[in-house]
């Protein structure tokens, strides 16, 4: 049998034109682009139309095979960028195909963003397949993406919450899709626990200054993520206080909150009027850190810290517990979204849980059990919000009172035993059963690519719809599970 996931030399790959962002840039999308294309580079030729705001290289095309080469360990990578401003047009997409003749058009990040792509599917699949790396953050079944579903031949979905949306709101169509669970995946090689002599590394000791100065500090509870409103940074600040409360001053002061985000953002808040507002700066230590670090130094970071906290009300994935995770730490969460797979709730029977039509989420806490790394918090209200092009969501709110709860229960552990559960995290996030890992997640990328190429039918120049009356776009799920 062949390795499916072997090398072939330049001229028999297959070539895939990326639509993200920029695969050099520093977002969460870009990061998880960036380690699909080096990771199957191999295997695959890529073009990335790679958009920014106000893109200072707009209108270049840059080769970064030789880059990306080196990182693969081949002399033959075929990689080009093409960078723009937004996402592009059918014009621009037009353009490039015709330039670079593609085999696969892949696409990444919320479908609204590609909505003039959607338009001109027809077009481009009576040519080639369309792939698209998708999430979506919550239930109910989201019916107003089902016509950007049905525009595409594959959907490789980066959560098991996602995966079944996408077979809840295609129904019948869904057997006609290729429909895989194909989660994010960090690169081991670069997030990963330090040994005691890399800890008295210059980059380490210099990460650890930048963040604390001269102080030091027993426990150490992170949160890396933006200073908006659905991450809930003000919350955060709050559980720590009311954890801080718990604990006798002398001991609350060996403590720090370490709020690794823009300390003043329009889409969140002012965390510094926060802080001034709910932390006595005698015991309740939160450090607002706006350091920008390097993926080496993110991982001097994280194995800085005994805990990871991200209590997200909307949440697709949440990239900093699985590198926190990489790096043998434990991680606090709301139970929505992605970061329920990174918990590893079980069910009655011990099993990995899977979602259906009938249990859609555990955000209701149906079950408790999850991987010891982790220390669920559950939502206490479930409101039901919306905007116009998103007309409804759950926004699954937790409370920090319960959040100060979950650090205290990981305080209490003694750093002894927790990081011996961190090895528990760093084991199972790097197994074949989590495919959590960058190798996994591309190992998944090349088979669902692949097989999305051997089982493609072009579409027909026309097809024939019988009009009939518009049938109510019921929800198809369980609203109480």
């Amino acid at each position: 049998m062949k390795d499916k996931f072997r090398y072939l030399p330049q001229n028999e790959r297959k070539k895939v034109l990326l639509l993200c962002d920029d695969i050099r840039l520093h977002s969460g999308i870009a990061t998880m682009a960036r380690e699909i294309v080096m990771g199957t580079s191999h295997h695959f030729n890529w073009v990335n139309i790679g958009g920014a705001i106000k893109h200072p290289d707009k209108g270049k095309r840059l080769d970064i095979s030789a880059e990306t080469g080196k990182h693969a360990g081949i002399d033959d990578a075929s990689v080009f960028i093409y960078p723009i401003e937004g996402y592009g047009d059918a014009n621009i997409l037009r353009q490039i195909m015709s330039l670079e003749n593609p085999d696969a058009i892949m696409i990444f990040t919320d479908p609204r963003y590609w909505v003039w792509l959607f338009q001109i599917e027809n077009e481009i699949r009576k040519k080639i397949p369309i792939v698209y790396y998708n999430i979506w953050d919550d239930y109910p079944a989201p019916r107003y993406n089902e016509s950007y579903y049905e525009s595409c031949d594959a959907l490789l979905a980066i959560s098991k919450q996602t995966e079944n949306i996408n077979k809840l709101v295609l129904g019948e169509k869904a057997k006609d899709k290729i429909i895989k669970y194909v989660p994010h995946g960090i690169n081991e090689n670069i997030f990963r626990p330090l040994t005691d002599e890399e800890k008295q590394s210059e980059t380490y000791k210099s990460v650890k200054k930048r963040i604390f100065g001269d102080k030091e500090y027993e426990f150490v509870a992170l949160f890396n993520s933006r200073n908006i409103r659905r991450k809930n940074p003000g919350d955060v600040i709050l559980a720590w206080r009311y954890f801080t409360e718990q604990l006798p001053k002398e001991q609350a002061q060996k403590c720090a909150l370490v709020m690794h985000t823009q300390a003043v953002d329009q889409n969140g808040t002012d965390l510094n009027a926060v802080k001034e507002l709910l932390c006595d700066p005698e015991y309740c230590n939160v450090i607002l850190d706006e350091n920008r670090f390097s993926s080496e130094e993110m991982n001097c970071m994280y194995n800085l810290i005994d805990v990871n906290v991200l209590i997200s009300s909307n949440e697709g994935w949440g990239l900093s517990l699985t590198e926190a995770m990489m790096a043998g730490k434990m991680i606090i969460a709301n139970t929505t979204g992605g970061m329920q797979d990174q918990m590893r709730f079980v069910d009655n029977n011990g099993k990995w849980i899977e979602f259906d039509e009938k249990f859609p989420s555990n955000h209701r806490g149906t079950y408790k059990e999850s991987g010891k790394w982790a220390v669920p918090v559950f939502p206490t209200n479930l409101s039901l919000v919306g905007s116009v092009p998103t007309p409804y969501i759950f926004d699954d709110r937790c409370n920090p009172e319960d959040v100060a709860d979950a650090i205290f229960e990981v305080y209490q552990m003694g750093k002894g035993e927790r990081q011996t559960i961190g090895k528990l995290a760093h084991e199972w996030v790097t197994s074949d059963e989590s495919r959590m890992s960058a190798r996994k997640m591309c190992q998944n990328m090349i088979e669902s690519i692949d097989e999305t190429l051997e089982t493609f039918t072009p579409k027909k120049s026309y097809e024939l719809i019988k009009i009939e009356d518009k049938k109510p776009k019921y929800i198809n799920h369980s609203l109480k599970y």
